[in-house]
């Protein structure tokens, strides 16, 4: 085609019926509106994908291409809507402008989550979409489309953030408030609140979130045990002396020697950390622990003894064996079908098994990472860190997946 295209070239590449010359025509900025309104109705799913993607492209086809069939049109569409949003204006919008916002609520709505992904993706920063919008974004049940929208959207106040942490039941949801740049105390609070184990090390982790010392007292007061946090609060830099004292008495002697070289401490505190990590390097030395063999999980079993500590230690120093077993033993599910749900690498599968055998989350959560070596975007964590993150109708479901009768013990 020309390199300056005239209505009547366009007419002609039309009247060709050639699927690459439309294609080229379907990409071409010059276009004429009538010709690229025509193209997408055209039957191949390029032509319309590249009609889409056209800035040139009138409204009234973009309209037509935001139900079109093919996911990928789909795609394109509300790739370049959303593109266009910087630069509009908050208010004063002119007819065609105030076409575009409403198309673009509309492709916010799309059955795919691929399509709405790529809308919060792209508007996630921008301040001149409607409020409407980044809030019902912001309330999607797909991550990757609340996702952004949680972590950076500007239109976002304190009042939607904290209402969004206490209704909102997506994992990593929290966790991407977590992150936000420059989180008020307020906020902070409120993902404390919900002792999430990840969302509580994100909000840790981000070194322009402000955090109380009141709230930051009672996040020590429960971190011993969450491994999870032991780094993320030792990096943060507004902890007083008496913080400082209190997270030495459970983290690592790396840790410690970390705390060690804070520029805040005075010298009796120093001395202190420094005889702590001292003692912190006998209690470090990996101990030697026998493996429980099957007569003493099975009699374990038998006196009413085999719960928590014992699985969770198996499962922390790599028992595998002696874990099947004991998930046999307390479940009823026969240890071939257990196997099959730790190959299977199912963090759900593991948490409704565990549930199911009347054990802890934390207990699940041990056989996940430490068994089963579930990947780390797949875990599933406790929920206000102690509790199943699911409703028993769901644990029931993955039992099912898996074949296993779903009476529970």
């Amino acid at each position: 085609m020309p390199e300056r295209l005239r209505y009547e070239d366009a007419r002609e590449a039309l009247e060709g019926h050639q699927r690459a010359t439309k294609r080229e025509l379907a990409a071409r900025a010059d276009a004429p509106p009538e010709t690229l309104y025509y193209l997408a109705c055209d039957d191949d799913l390029e032509v319309r994908s590249l009609v889409a993607a056209n800035p040139a492209s009138p409204i009234h086809a973009d309209e037509l291409l935001r139900t079109d069939s093919g996911v990928e049109v789909r795609e394109e569409l509300a790739r370049k809507i959303s593109r266009m949003m910087p630069d509009m204006p908050r208010s004063e919008r002119t007819a065609l402008q105030q076409r575009t916002v409403e198309l673009l609520e509309k492709i916010a709505e799309d059955e795919a989550p691929r399509v709405r992904a790529i809308v919060a993706r792209e508007v996630a920063r921008c301040p001149t979409i409607p409020k409407q919008l980044a809030t019902r974004l912001a309330r999607d049940v797909e991550i990757s489309v609340c996702g952004p929208i949680l972590q950076y959207s500007p239109l976002l106040s304190d009042e939607d953030l904290v209402e969004l942490i206490a209704t909102c039941r997506i994992q990593g949801a929290v966790d991407a408030i977590a992150r936000r740049e420059g989180l008020s105390a307020r906020v902070s609070d409120a993902v404390i609140a919900t002792l999430d184990i990840s969302a509580v090390a994100q909000l840790l982790t981000n070194p322009s979130a402000r955090i109380r010392e009141n709230s930051l007292e009672s996040v020590i007061a429960k971190a011993a045990g969450i491994e999870a946090w032991h780094q993320p609060l030792v990096m943060r830099t507004e902890l007083s002396l008496r913080a400082v004292r209190r997270i030495a008495t459970f983290v690592s002697r790396a840790l410690i020697d970390e705390l060690a070289h804070r520029n805040n401490l005075d010298e009796e505190t120093s001395i202190w950390l420094k005889a702590r990590a001292r003692d912190r390097i006998d209690a470090e030395k990996p101990a030697e622990r026998p493996a429980l063999d099957r007569n003493a999980v099975t009699e374990a079993f038998a006196r009413g003894d085999l719960g928590d500590e014992m699985v969770m230690d198996a499962a922390t120093t790599g028992q595998k064996t002696t874990v099947v077993l004991a998930l046999s033993l307390l479940s009823g599910v026969d240890r071939a079908r257990i196997e099959q749900v730790i190959e299977a690498e199912s963090g759900r599968g593991i948490a409704a098994l565990c549930w199911k055998a009347g054990l802890a989350m934390r207990t699940a959560l041990s056989i996940q990472t430490y068994i089963a070596h579930v990947p780390k975007n797949n875990l599933v964590l406790p929920r206000a860190g102690i509790d199943y993150p699911m409703e028993p109708s769901e644990m029931l479901w993955h039992l099912q997946y898996f074949g296993i009768d779903t009476e529970v013990n």
